[in-house]
């Protein structure tokens, strides 16, 4: 099965119809606190997604699925608790740092952010740690266009990534499931690839709080916990950044987090994935099928070692 398509793909094709007429599930889910709180119009809709070279040709996973199977910690480690707490996200107003070995550090409201590129629609396969897979069709734009902006120094090696911390409408950072803030990170060469993305949107809306509204880090050849959700504030370094779950179980979650199936958990087995909506399970790719896109970034390197 081919990783992208070389073809734009319109997304009347790819997704059935009945799920862009959904708006009423839609609303529900992702609240209207959060449709209305991230754009200053009232319909609070988003400028259509151009297709994108990148998609894969996979069948998007439906969107139930979507919005209400998630891990968003800070909302209940439950899959399905971010979607009956996560209306409570204050996502208005937002504001995103970008800040350290920068030329010109800035701060950024969302209006801001959402002006800085023309938004594409990337429908990505997303694969959990855990074993289980989907393929969402996010809105976005390249990492990239925010970096460029802030115009990184030479002696820039990583991206740090912060997350938001609400304690009043955030349930779980009120336990020590992990160190809060939630923090991720990428090596600069990662980040600047033009597959990962920040994601604004998904299914041609306003992304649902669940799924991490109003940024979120989108990086498809990772495990999905190295796309961390509600950002706040991206800080570039010269050292390698020390990420949550790093901090957390530092056996069993190294700083790259590449989706390799030759590298097992060490409580199971990566070489499978169930994608969710499907019975079977199917191989696991390695890079999640992004292998042609991604794989001399990481040339020379043990990945058993440097997982």
């Amino acid at each position: 099965m081919p990783t992208h398509s070389s073809h734009a793909i319109p997304p009347s094709e790819i997704t059935p119809r009945a799920l862009f007429e959904r708006r009423r599930e839609f609303l529900r889910l992702s609240t209207g606190a959060a449709l209305a709180g991230l754009l200053p119009s009232a319909q609070a809709k988003l400028a259509p997604g151009r297709p994108s070279a990148y998609s894969t040709t996979d069948s998007p996973t439906p969107l139930r699925h979507v919005t209400s199977y998630n891990n968003y910690y800070e909302f209940g480690t439950d899959k399905e608790d971010p979607a009956r707490t996560a209306h409570a996200l204050r996502v208005r107003p937002w504001t995103l740092v970008i800040e350290g070995l920068v030329k010109q550090p800035k701060t950024l409201g969302i209006e801001d952010i959402l002006k800085l590129a023309p938004l594409e629609e990337r429908i990505y396969r997303l694969r959990c740690v855990e074993g289980w897979s989907m393929v969402i069709p996010w809105l976005g734009f390249p990492v990239a266009s925010l970096l460029k902006l802030v115009e990184p120094l030479g002696s820039a090696k990583y991206v740090e990534f912060i997350t938001a911390v609400q304690p009043e409408t955030m349930p779980g950072v009120r336990s020590r499931v992990l160190d809060w803030p939630y923090v991720e990170g990428l090596r600069m060469d990662e980040a600047m690839h033009p597959l990962a993305i920040i994601a604004v949107g998904l299914y041609g809306d306003v992304l649902p709080n669940q799924n991490g509204a109003p940024l979120r880090l989108v990086v498809p050849w990772k495990y999905g916990f190295k796309s961390g959700k509600s950002i706040v504030r991206i800080r570039l370094t010269d050292t390698e950044p020390r990420t949550s779950w790093m901090k957390s179980a530092p056996r069993e979650y190294g700083f790259y987090s590449n989706v390799n199936p030759e590298v097992d958990h060490p409580r199971w087995s990566q070489a499978t994935e169930r994608r969710i909506g499907e019975f079977a399970k199917r191989k696991t790719l390695m890079f999640n099928g992004y292998t042609e896109q991604v794989g001399q970034l990481y040339t020379g390197m043990d990945l058993r070692k440097q997982f």
